[in-house]
């Protein structure tokens, strides 16, 4: 008989997160909102105007913002808990139409600062009585000719919602309308596929589960090719779009350049870790040996290979893992992880209709969220120590900075959460140094996490590089063209030592991540960054971690380059990637040894 998931009103609370410390009543969230609709007319009343008083203009805007930024959290967190009731859909609907209408009614403000004689503009970011503005201002000079007149940017802005509507199509499809079959479990019974569990069987034992979950999963895809494909073009067009609109050479240069970050950064990744795909042929050619197959398939990659040793555990279990694992950065850390797993920082369990995958999340003021679909082993406490990542960076952010000033770009966001997963593996390698079975197991898993941070999250990043350069050349986004365009580099990536299963070309259509523009190649350059972060910590102890934490508490108070030069990286020099994927090859060879 098939299990079923939960609904989630039948799940312990226990383990659910508390979204009333964002508002306690329903009431107050209504109030809020209302607030918020003032607040749009009040930014919309300095229209034509922002000369007679710029600086009271910026704060209103910001005020604005921060109420949006509160309101947003909990409608959209709130749907992530059931994203199939109507009520949660329409207050989620609901906040997205505000936040329409507030970039709308703001767009004019940009243009008019932009129209203030430069002067003017460099006494703003430099008043010390306006200095949680200042960033904001020394950003906004740089985009000055990206910047389009006040009704041109308005026009965008109210066009929020159309734009968006590809990533909103692919989240309602992928979580509450795709039709997952019925498959075989561990017991030989059926049992429901969801994006919760085939993570797990995809790491069975039994190639029989894995082989039929992969090949589930990635044929239901598949048949929604046309859909899908009408849905991530969309995105793409929407990007490209807008780059255009703002004078931008690509989307690519769209994406980077507001974070002040060189193209050359994104592209000698690219090139280091194709550099480094025999390393990863090596490590293919140890895992099919040890699984004992005539050929290795791509729903083989996942299981570990030392088949006599697993990690269990509960999720109880898995947070004292987390919290040995990052006891270097010290005491007050543990402590704030503490407070959260009895704070209602967490949404443990997979419930029905609940959003797949895993994040933190949250607003300024309050503490932050995590939400998990957590499973009972080691890729379950790894996800976990990865979220709270996010979520101490958020933290230490917010504690250190204003809110203009708190959130940290996107080219920093996972090196938090990664540090997190280096330091836990360091741990746990460490602790299990004389078992050799579990030093292979250990080994095995470090391996993963760069196969599936560095190597996979780089082949996502050509795949997105190559699919808008498609477009901006003219060409047609068709499902045949993106497919095969993602098989080849399967194919590059792992057609050394591996099996391409057909099915694979439709695995990018379940990539949520796609519709954020550029945003996984960050994934490989933060996993870098981590891996020197980590290994400073480790030989440094608190010196590193002081640096570390003025790293968590920058927020955007400077660009992310220079932020990651706090922690004493510098992500500009080719070699941090290098010398990470070095850490790879060396990890190869423990691993030949010890197998």
């Amino acid at each position: 008989m098939a299990q079923e998931i939960k609904a989630r009103k039948d799940m312990d609370p226990q383990w659910q997160w508390r979204l009333d410390d964002i508002f306690p009543t329903e009431e107050a969230y209504d109030q809020a909102y209302q607030r918020a609709r003032q607040a749009i007319e009040a930014v919309r009343g300095w229209q034509g105007r922002v000369k007679d008083d710029p600086r009271q203009a910026i704060r209103d805007e910001n005020d604005l913002s921060l109420l949006l930024d509160r309101l947003g959290a909990y409608a959209l967190m709130h749907k992530d808990e059931d994203s199939g009731d109507p009520v949660r859909q329409a207050r989620a609907a609901r906040f997205q139409a505000l936040a329409v209408a507030a970039d709308s009614a703001a767009a004019f403000l940009r243009p008019e600062l932009l129209a203030l004689p430069e002067k003017d503009l460099q006494a703003l970011r430099d008043d010390p009585d306006f200095a949680d503005f200042s960033e904001a201002v020394r950003v906004l000079l740089l985009q000055k000719p990206h910047t389009l007149p006040a009704e041109q940017e308005q026009l965008l802005a109210a066009a929020g919602d159309v734009l968006d509507a590809p990533r909103e199509i692919f989240s309602m499809f992928n979580d509450v309308d795709l039709p997952l079959p019925q498959v075989t479990g561990e017991d030989g019974n059926k049992v429901q596929l969801t994006h919760g569990n085939y993570g797990v069987m995809i790491r069975s034992r039994n190639r029989a589960v894995r082989q039929e979950a992969f090949e589930a999963m990635m044929g239901t895809f598949r048949k929604f090719g046309a859909t899908l494909t009408a849905a991530y073009s969309g995105a793409v067009k929407g990007a490209v779009f807008k780059a255009r609109a703002h004078h931008y050479a690509s989307a690519r240069q769209a994406s980077l350049a507001p974070l002040e970050i060189p193209e050359s950064v994104y592209d000698s990744l690219l090139s280091a870790v194709e550099d480094a795909l025999p390393a990863l042929t090596e490590y293919l050619n140890i895992r099919k040996e040890k699984l004992g197959v005539e050929e290795l398939h791509l729903y083989d990659l996942y299981v570990p290979i030392i088949s006599d040793f697993d990690m269990k555990m509960t999720f109880p279990e898995a947070f004292e893992l987390v919290c040995r694992g990052l006891a270097p950065l010290g005491e007050e850390y543990i402590a704030k992880l503490r407070e959260g797993y009895r704070g209602g920082w967490i949404d443990v369990y997979e419930n029905k209709a609940k959003r797949s995958g895993a994040y933190s999340w949250g607003c300024y003021g309050v503490h932050p969220f995590v939400l998990l679909n957590h499973t009972d082993d080691l890729g379950g406490a790894m996800t976990l120590a990865h979220e709270l990542g996010h979520s101490m960076h958020t933290y230490y952010s917010n504690r250190a900075q204003p809110f203009a000033k708190a959130n940290y770009s996107l080219f920093v966001a996972e090196v938090a959460s990664t540090c997190n997963e280096v330091l836990l593996m360091r741990h746990l390698m460490k602790e299990h140094a004389d078992d050799p079975r579990a030093a292979a197991f250990l080994c095995n898993q470090l391996l993963e996490e760069f196969r599936t941070t560095v190597f996979r999250q780089t082949m996502f990043a050509a795949f997105e590089k190559e699919a808008h350069a498609l477009y901006e050349r003219g060409e047609a986004l068709t499902d045949e063209a993106l497919s095969k365009m993602y098989c080849a580099l399967n194919e590059k990536y792992y057609g050394g030592g591996c099996v391409i299963d057909p099915l694979i070309d439709a695995e990018w259509m379940r990539i949520p991540h796609f519709y954020r523009n550029f945003y996984v190649y960050q994934y490989a350059t933060g996993f870098s960054a981590a891996v020197a972060i980590a290994t400073r910590i480790l030989n440094e102890g608190e010196s590193a971690v002081k640096d570390y934490k003025k790293f968590l508490s920058a927020g955007c108070s400077v660009p992310p380059i220079q932020a990651l030069r706090l922690a004493g990286v510098d992500m500009e020099n080719p070699d941090t990637v290098r010398s990470a994927l070095r850490v790879f090859a060396d990890t190869v060879a423990d691993l030949k040894k010890l197998v």
